[in-house]
């Protein structure tokens, strides 16, 4: 009897996953791994930290070696072999051996299209002067290490704010070299809501990275044949290498000259069991679309996370079709960390949402990862999006010094199980000092967004205070101490303190169109906002987050 064949095209995580998955399943199956990468099955997530010495040693970014498969699950893996073509009525690979240019074919019974994706390298003037990177392999993690590390590095820029490129500018910040991050949008960070967002521009900006924003690379000069400078809209920058991070495009070529059908994310469609619109053909991780569990609708998240569940799923499916796997959707849960701060998100920021026309509500609190009187306690901030009607979380976006990927984690599985704000407040997590506050951080930003769904609250949002700024019709009542004010205030503020705010709320001008009380985090000003309330003032907003959350100047 002949062996079911399973051909997989592409590693790393997502093909060597699948393979790997299928293989258990059936020990029987005959499984190739086809790869034009010298290198498999490697952290791609972790090069960065490679280049920051953080990681000592290559060996350590290598998972497992052609061989170590081949040994432990009889899989053979062809390294520097393309696969051109897919013939999917003959089921068929056509193999091209990029070291001796034999042409190669192959017959499969299935098929797991796990090609993932390619940086972009937009066609800008000498883009091919050497010494201008995009981190996508360990190739370019060991060529840029090895300049670094022999002294030929003292500045660089860095093309992209993202997680990627955020992380290179810290590694290399680590290394001691001079960088430059030129990111086109407003803000680092863009799939963040702008708040969150330039916090942690801020922090970059603290801890020495040259960070220019809004602004575009035009292109390159060059020393000879390696890239000298960086030219663009703010100026020209030196750079003795340059790392471009502005995003990456999902390999589907071969899969669309197959007749395999491509989504509206323009990466290749799948059903919730990996399945493609041909028989036998799965796709899996950054080559495949997902759906966003939130909205429903198609979503792209090249992520490492992602591909190593999609590969699982379609390496079971492979073999047991009576019993398949399925993939519902995901959230889009991503983590980074900058220097001292860390930035987690999942689900919608409160752009996309609005963007999606859902009526939502917002909040921005203030807490510390662990209690306050603990030692080594330090501070986060979450965001939560809700939908009005239905107090659904929509998404949450965290960031601080403290510890973040836990309360993300928390919210990422609520929404995963259809959770409403009410369910967060409701949660039993665990508490103990070194840990958690007795109230979490969750908890009490469920609580006080119930508080606004519930208008025993009303908020601004540093961003619409910013727009308040611009007329004078607006007074900013910052109840903290003297002491605090003196540190750190926006501008125009009138300090009163909470317990003088009783006998001094004279003090406020009420021919002011709004009061907008202000503290440390929030809750002075909400305390302030009861006792005003009682004395008869209408409109009056306390802002978010108060300073601690403030990204914008203050004096």
């Amino acid at each position: 009897m002949n062996k079911q064949k399973l051909i997989v095209i592409g590693a790393v995580a997502a093909g060597t996953k699948a393979a790997s998955k299928a293989k258990r399943e059936n020990p029987d199956l005959d499984v190739k791994i086809f790869t034009k990468e010298e290198h498999i099955s490697y952290a791609g997530c972790g090069l960065p930290y490679y280049i920051g010495g953080i990681i000592k040693e290559k060996n350590e970014l290598v998972v497992r070696t052609p061989e170590i498969f081949k040994k432990e699950q009889d899989i053979d893996i062809f390294i520097k072999h393309e696969v051109t073509k897919v013939d999917v009525n003959s089921k068929k690979v056509f193999v091209t051996n990029l070291d001796t240019q034999e042409q190669l074919s192959y017959e499969y019974d299935k098929l797991v299209l796990a090609m993932g994706a390619s940086p972009i390298k937009p066609p800008l003037e000498n883009i091919s002067l050497k010494n201008i990177f995009t981190l996508r392999s360990v190739t370019d993690a060991f060529e840029i290490r090895d300049l670094v590390d022999a002294g030929k590095v003292q500045k660089a820029v860095v093309v992209g704010g993202g997680f990627i490129g955020l992380e290179v500018a810290e590694n290399l910040k680590h290394r001691g070299v001079e960088v430059t991050l030129i990111e086109l949008a407003p803000h680092v960070l863009p799939p963040f809501d702008e708040e969150i967002a330039l916090l942690a521009q801020a922090h970059m900006k603290d801890k020495g990275v040259n960070i220019i924003t809004s602004e575009k690379v035009l292109g390159f000069e060059g020393n000879g044949e390696f890239v000298s400078k960086v030219k663009s809209t703010a100026g020209d920058f030196e750079a003795d290498i340059v790392v471009l991070s502005i995003g990456v495009r999902p390999n589907v070529k071969i899969a669309a000259e197959a007749g395999i059908e491509l989504g509206t994310t323009g990466a290749i469609k799948v059903d919730k069991y990996m399945q493609t619109n041909v028989g036998d053909v799965f796709a899996v991780g950054d080559c495949a679309e997902n759906v966003n569990l939130v909205t429903n609708l198609p979503a792209w998240y090249p992520m490492g996370s992602t591909s190593n569940k999609t590969g699982r799923i379609a390496g079971n499916n492979v073999v047991n079709t009576e019993h398949m796997d399925s993939l519902e959707g995901v959230l889009g849960t991503t983590i980074v960390k900058l220097f001292d701060m860390n930035a987690a998100k999942t689900g919608l920021s409160e752009r996309d949402a609005r963007k999606a026309g859902m009526n939502i509500e917002t909040i921005l609190v203030p807490a510390t990862d662990k209690a306050h009187y603990y030692p080594g306690n330090k501070p986060i901030i979450t965001k939560l999006i809700v939908e009005r009607s239905t107090h659904k979380i929509l998404g949450a976006e965290i960031i601080g010094s403290g510890i973040v990927d836990k309360p993300i984690d928390i919210i990422a599985t609520a929404m995963t199980l259809n959770a409403r704000v009410e369910d967060l407040t409701k949660l039993d997590l665990a508490y103990a000092p070194p840990f958690s506050m007795a109230m979490s951080s969750t908890i009490m930003a469920a609580n006080v967004m119930l508080n606004k769904l519930n208008s025993k609250i009303d908020t601004i949002t540093s961003r619409d205070l910013q727009e308040k700024l611009k007329d004078s019709q607006v007074n900013i009542v910052d109840v903290r101490e003297e002491e605090e004010c003196f540190i750190s205030a926006i501008p125009g503020t009138l300090n009163i303190p909470l317990n003088t705010l009783s006998e001094r709320s004279g003090e406020i001008d009420k021919s002011k169109e709004t009061v907008i009380l202000v503290c440390k985090v929030g809750k002075r000003a909400f305390l302030a906002y009861l006792k005003l309330k009682q004395q008869g003032f209408e409109n009056i907003k306390v802002l978010e987050g108060g300073i601690n959350a403030y990204p914008y100047n203050v004096e």
